[in-house]
């Protein structure tokens, strides 16, 4: 289980994250939401090792990952796709693919043959640069370059921005397919509380830097919940 306990973050005075705590259990999908500025990202950047917190701890299987950097964490299993998807725009598909696969490199087109189980519309693309996909192929390429490296955790921010909704629907169906399979792990950031609660098993609002409120779709105030995510 992936565990954040009491993390406390700031950026130089202000003070972003405040006691978060949150747990995710093997082959679940937790979803974080809340308004711009609540510190979602945050969150998930500090999981990632990326920003360092001023006390809390993020504990795997009952490692502590807190001192590790973020190239370690990543190969303890944390993967992330942060928001903007950050695919390497003067790379083809395919040199982006391999970039994925860290350790596996060497198995190379057979370990990239599962991404196109996922997004098959890769396949067509690998020749073309990155920086040529739409935005919506580009978020693809990145969820799939993520997934080549088998991570434990994969962490999403908000993969639905600014992506059309053909795409949209595709990248449920795959978050839906990890799901059923148990693995990996998924940390979805997300604004849209239909598309977040139709996939999570959990979910964590957070307000001004902390967890205002926390359960299942079942047990969550839906009309609360819109509250704090209404801009």
């Amino acid at each position: 289980m992936l565990r954040i306990e009491k993390l406390n973050v700031y950026y130089g005075g202000s003070h972003i994250l405040r006691n978060v705590t949150l747990a995710i259990k093997p082959g679940s999908v937790v979803c974080l939401m809340g308004r711009n500025g609540a510190g979602k990202t945050t969150t998930l950047k500090t999981i990632a090792g990326l920003l360092t917190p001023k006390s809390g701890s993020i504990t795997l299987d009952g490692e502590d990952l807190t001192p590790l950097s973020a190239d370690k964490r990543a190969r303890r299993g944390i993967g992330f796709v942060p928001q903007g998807r950050e695919i390497f725009p003067q790379l083809t598909v395919r040199e982006n693919l391999i970039l994925g696969l860290g350790s596996r490199v060497s198995e190379g087109v057979d370990a990239i043959e599962e991404a196109f189980t996922l997004f098959p519309v890769l396949r067509q693309m690998l020749r073309r640069n990155g920086g040529d996909l739409s935005g919506g192929q580009q978020q693809q390429l990145a969820i799939a370059r993520a997934l080549l490296s088998r991570p434990r955790y994969l962490m999403l921010d908000e993969p639905t921005e600014g992506i059309q909704p053909s795409v949209i629907s595709e990248i449920e169906e795959v978050i839906l397919k990890i799901k059923s399979d148990g693995s990996p792990s998924i940390i979805l950031i997300e604004q849209y509380l239909e598309f977040a609660w139709k996939l999570a098993d959990y979910s964590y609002l957070v307000e001004k830097g902390t967890v205002v409120m926390e359960g299942t779709a079942g047990e969550l105030d839906k009309k609360a919940a819109e509250r704090f995510l209404a801009v």
